[in-house]
């Protein structure tokens, strides 16, 4: 942790003069992450200061919003002022003056002079990090805490295109010219060019990412050495025998050696003897004997060839899989077509996402990935074959989309059930208005409904989700006419503006400081959930929405607490103020449990499906949240639970893989969290996320069947884990990057597969366990028959799983 360090002042005469502090430039919305958790992550500005003086000096500057907030509204303004200001103005009567803020240990402010920084670590953001960092390494050895460039939320990388900027007169080095500012395309990157006035900024070529800090002559000299030239392929090859053999090429073409008693007197000493490069450098001298100098040359050759190669690989690939090279990729050769076409499919990123070619890769990691790929390969490649060759009719084989799946049937003797899924066909208009009479009074049993869209889903065309998901979520009464319905529907539409006219409209509820608090998380969150989808993908036009909702309400109706942090997020619109204004409803439905970071995943789905309606978004949202509270429980004492479920369920099912996790301290199931916690909502494409929940909240064979869904795609990549993935942070890595690469259908029928294997394994231990009661009241000890052949084992010899309470709740279903 790194303090606020002040420096003092060495003469005591001009002490006014040097507690004077200018704001050269600021930057909003720079993160610092104390942890792994994002709900950790402490942002603030990070900020340039000049100190006055007769010799001035240059501090860089990181201070949390909590800190600069303490200094009141003033103090906020003018970090924005600055940050906002387009040109740097030397002038006194321009120059805004700040007072840097009290030290707090706990708070992980700094600022340092810029002479006492040595280097700084600089990564911008990639296809896999959605926000570039900046780590700063001091002279002293230290290190500060890294600064995470949230550029979606910061104001300067929101606006407009900047100004012209004029370099100042007494900055080091001094700018040679006044020319415009070329535009930055990250956050880090805007920083980094406005530290150069003021300290010379070397890139080494040893690694790219480091930029060295006012360098000394040993650091240039270190940091600047290429590491390879192409010249120096003369150099080795003049040293090994293809110089002196016979070969088609012309005399005057071929390298020159360095210098050798057998070269010809006349040739020309090499300009390339200096050995400038590291590769030069590496060139045994002449006086090494020939034979060694042929071997050694002949490695460092193909050692070198294979670094060019692997790197030019690995740039094609990053070039390829851009989204705007995808119109020129069909008209490739095959062999660079490759580079990116990985399952066949145009997919941009597929070798950099799926094929583990990013920095630091782990190589067990990596190996795991593509083994994967090339599995998956493998299972289409099968599938297509299946559906070309006709079956023959002296053959009976059963194909499966399930792949190789194993259980404990090998071992209990169950038959292995089969999956009922059939997505291909779709609940549609036509079959919805078939299941009702004229009165609006439905022909079929909810189950039965429940059982179809858990077979085959909803159909995504036309607005059937709007009609069934509150059906399904029981906002609407199942088993009533279409007059009772819309009679308590109403009744509830009024109960939820009842609700919100607690906060709406009332300034002293609205601007309450604990409402304030919750409004700022809400539209945090709100801001950067699903700004993909169309609804949330606009920005606000002022004059239209002043319009159409009126001055005076717009305060109510933008739910974020400040103007400052307006600005220094992302652009809202209409749709994230009602989306937001849902949520802060919901703070005062459930006054317990309140707004917790999350709910904004679950409610945006439902607000889109709903058309953007209101009340049928936010008793949906009850709904969900009926079933999911325990998610969002401050001592996280419900995902505890269901994680602890979740381990015994693999013990039980799969105890190779619980072995494997034992070893690898993996049983807390980490990896797993995110799945359970909002329901793969990050784990699958949009789409198919509603797909996964309406599937979800038919409780058709069990409540808590999103465990299930997890255990389906553990098994699917089981072999990879047990093979290649011998650390927890490996395995947490694999899981975590299968993020939009899970097939939905298959996994579903996996998880329908594994759900009807534990009711199978339950049932027979029940059976079992309550013959061997029977037996033992009787004083007799009886076998069921044993068998020389064919593998079965005897009962008395198979060891029964033990099954606890959170195991066999996984059997109920229905709520």
């Amino acid at each position: 942790m790194v303090e606020i360090q002040r420096t003092q002042p060495e003469d005591r005469s001009t002490s006014v003069e040097e507690e004077k502090y200018r704001l050269l430039y600021s930057k909003s919305k720079a993160y610092v992450n104390p942890t792994a958790y994002a709900r950790d992550n402490i942002p603030g500005f990070v900020a340039l200061v000049k100190r006055e003086a007769v010799n001035p000096t240059y501090l860089l500057a990181w201070i949390p919003e909590s800190l600069l907030s303490e200094k009141g509204s003033d103090e906020w303004d003018k970090f924005v002022k600055i940050e906002e200001k387009a040109i740097l103005d030397e002038e006194d009567e321009d120059a805004v003056l700040i007072d840097l803020p009290t030290q707090r240990p706990e708070s992980y402010a700094f600022s340092v002079p810029l002479t006492s920084i040595y280097s700084l670590q600089v990564h911008p953001p990639t296809l896999s990090s959605w926000y570039g960092s900046i780590g700063i390494n001091l002279i002293s050895g230290s290190t500060l805490p890294t600064l995470h460039f949230h550029d979606d939320e910061s104001i300067s990388m929101t606006l407009p295109s900047r100004y012209t900027r004029h370099n100042s007169a007494n900055a080091y080095p001094p700018s040679t010219s006044s020319s415009s500012r070329p535009p930055t395309s990250w956050g880090g990157e805007d920083l980094l060019s406005r530290l150069r006035p003021y300290a010379h900024l070397l890139r080494s070529t040893l690694q790219p990412s480091l930029f060295i800090v006012d360098p000394s002559k040993a650091d240039i000299d270190a940091h600047t050495t290429q590491i390879f030239d192409d010249d120096a392929v003369d150099d080795i090859l003049a040293q090994s025998s293809y110089a002196y053999s016979h070969s088609p090429v012309p005399a005057h073409l071929r390298p020159r050696p360095l210098s050798s008693p057998n070269a010809p007197t006349d040739t020309a000493p090499s300009p390339y003897s200096n050995r400038s490069s590291i590769l030069h450098r590496a060139l045994y001298p002449p006086s090494i004997s020939t034979a060694q100098s042929n071997s050694q040359a002949r490695m460092a050759l193909l050692q070198s060839f294979s670094n060019i190669t692997r790197a030019t690989r690995y740039a094609a690939q990053n070039i390829l899989s851009h989204p705007l090279a995808k119109p020129i990729v069909p008209h490739l050769p095959d062999p660079v077509r490759s580079l990116v076409n990985v399952h066949g499919d145009l997919e941009w990123g597929s070798w950099v996402e799926k094929g583990g070619v990013g920095e630091f890769e782990s190589a067990r990691v990596y190996l795991a990935r593509w083994a994967r790929i090339v599995a998956e390969e493998g299972d289409r490649a099968r599938k297509r074959e299946a559906q070309a060759v006709p079956s023959s009719s002296d053959l009976v084989e059963e194909i499966s989309p399930l792949g190789v799946f194993e259980l404990l049937h090998s071992t209990i003797n169950l038959p292995s059930p089969n999956a009922s899924r059939d997505p291909e066909h779709p609940v549609d208009e036509e079959l919805w208005a078939e299941w009702f009479a004229e009165d609006g009074r439905p022909k079929v049993s909810i189950e039965e409904m429940k059982g179809q869209v858990f077979r085959r889903g909803i159909t995504p065309r036309g607005t059937l989700r709007k009609k069934m998901w509150p059906f399904i979520l029981g906002v609407h009464e199942w088993d009533v006419t279409s007059s009772e319905r819309d009679k308590r529907w109403e009744e509830k539409r009024n109960r939820y503006h009842h609700i919100k006219d607690e906060w709406y409209g009332v300034p002293e509820v609205f601007d309450r400081s604990d409402i304030l608090e919750e409004r700022h998380r809400i539209d945090v969150d709100c801001r950067r959930t699903d700004r993909t989808q169309p609804l949330f993908s606009t920005a606000y036009e002022d004059a239209a929405v002043d319009s159409k909702i009126g001055k005076n309400n717009r305060r109510f109706t933008t739910i974020s607490p400040q103007i400052s942090d307006i600005g220094s997020q992302s652009p809202s619109n209409e749709h994230i103020d009602r989306l937001a204004g849902i949520l802060l409803t919901y703070n005062f439905y459930d006054k317990e449990l309140g707004y917790v970071q999350g709910m904004s995943d679950l409610c945006a789905p439902l607000y889109v499906v709903m058309g953007s309606d209101e009340e049928l978004t936010f008793w949906c949202f009850v709904e969900v949240m009926k079933r999911m509270n325990q998610n969002f429980l401050r001592d996280q004492s419900g995902m505890k639970k269901q994680l602890m479920t979740l381990q015994e369920l693999i013990s039980v099912m799969d105890s190779e893989l619980y072995r494997h996790l034992e070893k690898t301290d993996g049983l807390n199931l980490f990896f797993c969290f995110r799945w359970v916690l909002i329901a793969f909502k990050r784990e699958f494409p949009f789409d198919d996320v509603l797909r996964l929940w309406e599937v979800l909240w038919t409780d058709y064979y069990s409540n808590d069947f999103v465990l299930f869904v997890a255990l389906a795609v553990l098994e699917s990549h089981r072999d990879m884990i047990l093979r290649y993935l011998v650390e927890f942070d490996e395995i947490l890595k694999y899981c975590n990057e299968l993020s939009m690469t899970i097939e939905l259908d298959s996994t579903l029928a996996q998880a329908e597969v594994l759900f009807l294997s534990f009711a199978q394994l339950v049932a027979d231990i029940e059976r079992r366990r309550a013959e061997e009661t029977s037996n033992s009241t009787n004083g007799v000890l009886r076998r069921r028959g044993t068998s020389t052949s064919g593998g079965k084992a005897s009962l008395s010899k198979v060891a029964m799983p033990t099954l606890s309470d959170n195991l066999r709740d996984l059997l109920k279903a229905g709520r």
